[in-house]
């Protein structure tokens, strides 16, 4: 006898368990309360500027696994682009010095021997940073860690922010740790950036919708589950407004929706439920160029620069689009938008300028200004702490999203891997193989 997969949430994490599900003997359901699925990665016409663009910027690594794996059995493991070799070209707006960090391919980190391959100004002693954040504890934040210096400065702290998406001073140095250990200490061949060829949608959202219907799952958009019924431990119905879909004995939920929805919904009724509290948002400036600029050097290569400094932290070029992200942005929350649009634009020109061939308009152009106001959990020591794990005290209720105990602050890979943990769950409770890895 076949079970139901009910899984709440459309977002990355509910689209990896629903494609490690389809196909297999169990019936699979995605409800999803928004139009779209996608969550926090995904592609939308914006009607202001004329054209789609991505809700947010996310750089991936050749080394994110989970990643790959997803885009692999959905048929898109082709539309992640980026240069042929692990190189990072960035920009110090106050010391106006610019830069391309080029890893090693291998292990053997022969790049830090290279004054034209590493970090201008870093000394070799300040590579300790790098293994205290691999032998970080669970209660050391990434201050703790940083040696004083221009390696900090220049590349860690900046990596940092982007990466825990929180400041050094309170970020979780074991979470950034465990990023270090799949990137930087697996190699250069574990980094070489990658980022959508169209969009994000078209990468990670539209082709599992698309896998999906070929295996016959069922997704629904505009479907918000407005109520958990629990009976005798367990998950015994799910509420969509009026409707309720009644759990069979085999039946399985995954709730894979974002940490404050899961905490509305299932706080009262499970024990001992805990889940991050305080979040951290995340501004992107979209500016829309008359005509796409022609680059030379690393940036003509890279496509995108890290920006040392100033507010904007990475600047992607996608054709006549110039889109800026500013992770950690609680820190500008009473600023005037107006205001940061325009230091922002002068940053992207002091950036884009040296490497195009003809210098960006001085007038700011057409933008749209993206604030995700909870983009991801405060990666702090004590957020940390509240991150559940998958299982709950309900047998039939798995939990999935960025949010969970995943061992890695709040990115695609680790929502990713959160389905797919949560899917192979349902195949050992039903005593089942998954799919082969």
């Amino acid at each position: 006898m076949s079970g139901h997969v009910h899984i709440v949430g459309g977002g990355l994490a509910g689209l990896s368990a629903a494609v490690e599900l389809a196909g297999g003997s169990e019936r699979v359901s995605v409800y999803e309360a928004g139009p779209a699925c996608g969550g926090r990665a995904r592609s939308y016409l914006d009607r202001q500027l004329g054209c789609r663009i991505d809700n947010g910027n996310h750089l991936l690594l050749s080394g994110n696994p989970a990643v790959y794996r997803y885009l692999g059995l959905i048929g898109a493991q082709d539309t992640l682009v980026g240069p042929k070799r692990p190189v990072f070209p960035f920009v110090d707006l106050a010391d106006r010095l610019r830069w391309t960090l080029d890893l090693s391919r291998g292990r053997v980190p022969l790049w830090v021997l290279s004054k034209r391959r590493r970090v201008p100004g870093m000394r070799l002693a300040e590579l300790r940073g790098l293994l205290a954040l691999m032998e970080a504890t669970p209660d050391m934040v990434v201050s703790d860690c940083l040696q004083p210096g221009s390696l900090a400065r220049r590349l860690l702290e900046p990596f940092a922010i982007s990466v825990l998406n929180t400041m050094p001073d309170t970020g979780s140095a074991a979470l950034l740790g465990a990023v270090v250990k799949e990137s930087l200490a697996r190699g250069g061949r574990n980094c070489l950036p990658r980022f959508p060829a169209e969009g994000l949608s078209e990468s990670f959202v539209d082709p599992a919708l698309a896998h999906l219907s070929v295996l016959k799952a069922d997704v629904r958009t505009g479907s918000r589950v407005s109520a958990v019924e629990m009976a005798d431990g367990s998950v015994a119905a799910l509420h969509l407004g009026d409707e309720r879909i009644a759990l069979g004995p085999e039946d399985t939920v995954i709730m894979a929706v974002p940490a404050p929805v899961a905490t509305s919904l299932l706080a009262a009724d499970l024990p001992g439920f805990s889940a991050p509290d305080q979040f951290e948002s995340i501004l992107n400036a979209h500016f829309l160029l008359p005509q796409a600029p022609v680059l030379t050097g690393g940036l003509a290569q890279a496509r995108f620069i890290g920006v040392v400094g100033g507010i904007s932290e990475w600047v992607f070029v996608k054709d006549r689009i110039l889109s800026v992200t500013v992770s950690a942005a609680n820190r500008y929350a009473t600023r005037d938008l107006d205001e940061l649009a325009a230091i922002i634009w002068n940053e992207v020109r002091a950036a884009i300028d040296p490497a195009a061939t003809v210098p960006l308009p001085v007038a700011m152009p057409p933008l749209r200004i993206v604030r995700e106001k909870r983009a991801t959990f405060a990666a702090t020591v004590q957020q940390d702490r509240l991150r559940p794990g998958m299982r709950t005290m309900a047998p039939n209720l798995l939990l999935a999203g960025d949010w969970t105990a995943t061992g890695l602050p709040a990115t695609i890979e680790g929502a990713i891997r959160s389905g797919h943990a949560a899917a192979q769950a349902v195949h050992a409770r039903r005593g089942m193989p998954g799919r082969p890895k």
